[in-house]
């Protein structure tokens, strides 16, 4: 492989994105980046509070930006945010510059996966689940629209996923 391809993961939160990226880095010896964490690195705070102060358009800017640099790279594996595909420029952008892979769940996993994570700005309200559902409704098409490779991760280890994406992928 003479020019190393990226790899980028999209799909709602709770989809494993982040482990599985982990996991893919390490087994296919890259160097692994997520988005948010990238964001909250050079803000020196949390998405929360980037939410509450900027708003999400302002995180949406900031996401769009880190994004934009991080796919510059190559031979990374990246973890994106769950709504970076609901902007037109990221999913030029991912589809330009890597390998797309939709980590695909059901809202039932989400809400097991995220039911205690306060760090989740959107999910801070009395019904989640009727967040979950609405983000599904307008983000799935766009996660289809970009993938190059979908992985259902629901009752699957991050290894055992990680191995089926590295399947899929041919390496």
């Amino acid at each position: 492989m003479a020019e190393k391809r990226n790899i980028i993961l999209i799909g709602p939160m709770g989809a494993g994105k982040s482990t599985i990226g982990r996991q893919l880095a390490q087994d296919l010896h890259l160097e692994f980046y997520d988005s948010d964490h990238e964001i909250e690195r050079r803000t020196g705070a949390d998405i929360n509070w980037v939410f509450d102060v900027e708003g999400e358009d302002g995180f949406r800017k900031r996401e769009c930006s880190v994004i934009d640099e991080l796919t510059e790279l190559q031979g990374i594996v990246l973890a994106t945010g769950g709504g970076a595909v609901i902007n037109k420029d990221v999913r030029n952008r991912i589809s330009a510059r890597g390998i797309v892979v939709y980590l695909e769940t059901t809202i039932e996993k989400q809400l097991a996966r995220t039911q205690k994570d306060k760090r989740r700005p959107l999910l801070q309200v009395d019904e989640p689940r009727d967040v979950l559902v609405r983000l599904a409704e307008e983000r799935n098409p766009l996660y289809e629209e970009v993938a190059d490779i979908i992985v259902r991760t629901d009752d699957q280890s991050a290894r055992s996923v990680a191995s089926q994406i590295i399947d899929q992928l041919g390496f």
